[in-house]
């Protein structure tokens, strides 16, 4: 907690950072227990996500996030259904709403050459290690983004790529 809030009670820190989130969401699949869930919503406190949505299971070790879950609104989708609900949720509450998903796949577009849309409420989708974005989630994504690599290892972890995802979003779309 940064030292702002050092004094402040739960529910004024929650408070005050409902006033400043950016305009986006998380979906992290979590259908077999990725650890770097953790990472994920300690990034998306970072960088004022509105709501992180688990897909798949809701557990996850909370000792990663240092405490930052207790500063971030989550949604829970057990199944596929669930999510498109959550979804429609999210385009009737912000209206332009663009799904990106986040993978090193064929087809996929440089993240640092995208081009952000301030006025869009963006929803970033994040795989696991090892298993990527699950088909189901790719087919409902209006964007896949790569973030360019330069040495001999084939990807990111799903939590550095989620920071770096972060970045990019909010540095191109807040004024």
């Amino acid at each position: 907690m940064i030292d702002h809030y050092h004094y402040w009670k739960h529910e004024a820190i929650l408070a005050d950072l409902d006033t400043r989130r950016n305009n986006f969401s998380v979906v992290c699949s979590n259908l077999y227990n990725d650890f770097n869930i953790a990472t994920v919503i300690r990034n998306a406190n970072a960088f004022l996500a509105k709501k992180v949505i688990l897909y798949g299971s809701k557990k996850y070790d909370r000792r990663g996030t240092v405490g930052t879950h207790h500063y971030t609104h989550f949604g829970h989708c057990r199944t596929f259904e669930d999510l498109e609900n959550e979804i429609k949720i999210l385009k009737g509450t912000y209206g332009t709403v663009r799904i990106i998903g986040m993978d090193n796949i064929p087809g996929s577009f440089p993240i640092d050459e995208y081009s952000w849309n301030s006025n869009a409420h963006y929803v970033l989708v994040l795989g696991q290690e090892q298993f990527g974005i699950p088909k189901e989630l790719l087919d409902i994504c209006d964007d896949l983004l790569y973030i360019k690599q330069y040495g001999s290892v084939r990807s990111l972890n799903v939590g550095t790529a989620s920071g770096i995802a972060m970045y990019s979003l909010v540095s191109n779309t807040v004024g």
